[in-house]
């Protein structure tokens, strides 16, 4: 393979939105090569199969929150199937004061929970009525509280916002990380009435798909990356590339690497990048790091996950989505899922399959811990709350993410203008992937298909 390649487009990672992206150009008749620096496709994706557990690294779950979503699969429907969680199981639990309270699902349990103080719970019948804010840069922490109160910000928002960013409410800031709430509020003045409106609102056939369900793939999303890898013809990725870099030459693309020893260019007229904020500027030398200083000091949660597997299960009932723990409770994890409990075939019968998250921008030091202690705090942590205290997993595996889950803060306003500046004055380059656009799976496939669309249709 030494000496130089040409293709239409050339996609720097083979994460989700690379394999997107390269599906349906691939479809509509391009000429696609991805070039990715490690010994498989799915980036952070993998799913393990041990002793009767299927176990997800990276990502567990989706969102089915745009119709792309469902379109991929039918897509792939003879080689993937998507699989939509069991809604017996979709119960949030938080914890408060030593034990698990449901997440309220309707007014009813709004009213009675012991997670909101009796004034916000009053506070909360008033929210439709309040002013909407002014700061755009409002933080999701200042937003909740002015509209819904402290205790609504530390039972329900802070605990959530660990689930989806592993970050700190009062960083994020609420129209990037959260821009569908921050729209309800300027739109509609209100979250509840924003809420009402909005699901009186008819919808066309094609939006019906985004029915806001938790998805994978039936059998893991290992399933949905193969399927994507045999679409695309594996002749298509390439693998094990490193210095990775790309020049410009009068809007003709190099790219150049080593596959192993051997030297490799490939000419393109378009380049799209999908790698994280801290590798661009080592790959794209040509557009200066004070233009791609605002992409580049991204900053990221560090994540460790650890899945436990049981062949029988003895703790508590975990018939629920997953637990998340506030920060006012001053625990050691992040929160847990219960995978086998919302997707069928994950564990044996009668056993249990756990995914525990620890980490995050407000416990960055736990990242630093070497496997023993991280077995150590899960079994302790878990043991506990799950009430299996003693009780070893039958299967024990621990991920690491040091560049998990982008934070979306003040600085991501900079950020953007500086992927529209750069994409502006070099046509031709995309810079994708998740510094952009939103973090979860269905972001991915949405921001995938709509780039690949944009280029098909130009």
């Amino acid at each position: 393979m030494e000496g130089h390649l040409k293709a239409e487009v050339v996609i720097i990672g083979a994460g989700l939105t690379g394999l997107v992206t390269a599906h349906y150009l691939l479809k509509s008749g391009f000429s696609v090569k991805i070039v990715e620096k490690s010994n498989r496709p799915g980036g952070v994706m993998q799913t393990i199969r041990e002793e009767g557990f299927t176990i997800e690294a990276g990502p567990n779950t989706g969102v089915v929150s745009h119709p792309e979503i469902v379109e991929l699969f039918e897509d792939l429907k003879d080689n993937c199937k998507i699989d939509i969680a069991n809604p017996e199981a979709k119960k949030r639990l938080i914890w408060k004061d030593g034990e698990w309270h449901a997440l309220p699902s309707g007014f009813l349990t709004a009213v009675t929970t012991p997670l909101f103080s009796l004034g916000d719970k009053f506070r909360i019948l008033g929210e439709p009525f309040r002013k909407k804010g002014t700061n755009p840069n409002e933080s999701i922490a200042d937003l909740v509280v002015r509209r819904m109160g402290q205790s609504y910000l530390d039972y329900a928002i802070d605990p959530f916002i660990s689930g989806i960013y592993a970050g700190d409410p009062s960083k994020l800031v609420t129209r990037f990380a959260l821009p569908k709430l921050y729209n309800l509020e300027q739109t509609y003045g209100s979250f509840i009435r924003g809420g009402m409106k909005k699901g009186s609102e008819p919808k066309d056939e094609r939006t019906k798909k985004a029915t806001k369900e938790v998805f994978s793939a039936k059998g893991g999303l290992q399933y949905l990356i193969n399927a994507l890898v045999k679409s695309i013809g594996s002749e298509n990725i390439l693998l094990n590339c490193k210095d990775v870099t790309v020049s410009n030459d009068n809007q003709i693309f190099n790219t150049s690497f080593l596959m192993g020893s051997i030297p490799v260019g490939l000419t393109s007229q378009k380049v799209i990048s999908t790698v994280g904020g801290k590798e661009i500027d080592s790959i794209f030398p040509f557009v200066g790091q004070e233009q791609l200083k605002a992409i580049t000091q991204l900053e990221y949660a560090k994540i460790v996950q650890v899945a436990l597997g049981y062949q029988q299960w003895k703790g508590i009932d975990i018939n629920a989505f997953g637990g998340l723990i506030p920060s006012k409770e001053k625990r050691k994890i992040l929160g847990v899922l219960f995978p086998s409990s919302f997707f069928a075939a994950r564990a044996p019968e009668g056993g249990a399959l756990l995914s525990v998250f620890l980490g995050g921008m407000k416990h960055s030091e736990f990242y630093s811990l070497n496997d023993e202690e991280i077995q150590s705090l899960v079994e302790e942590e878990i043991g506990e709350m799950l009430k299996i205290k003693g009780i070893k997993a039958d299967v024990l595996k621990i991920f690491r993410y040091q560049f998990a889950i982008p934070q979306y803060t003040a600085t991501s306003e900079q950020r953007f203008e500086a992927i529209n500046f750069v994409q502006k004055n070099y046509p031709g380059l995309i810079l994708a992937g998740n510094i952009r656009d939103g973090i979860g799976m269905g972001d991915r496939i949405k921001q995938g298909r709509a780039i690949a669309e944009e280029m098909i249709n130009k």
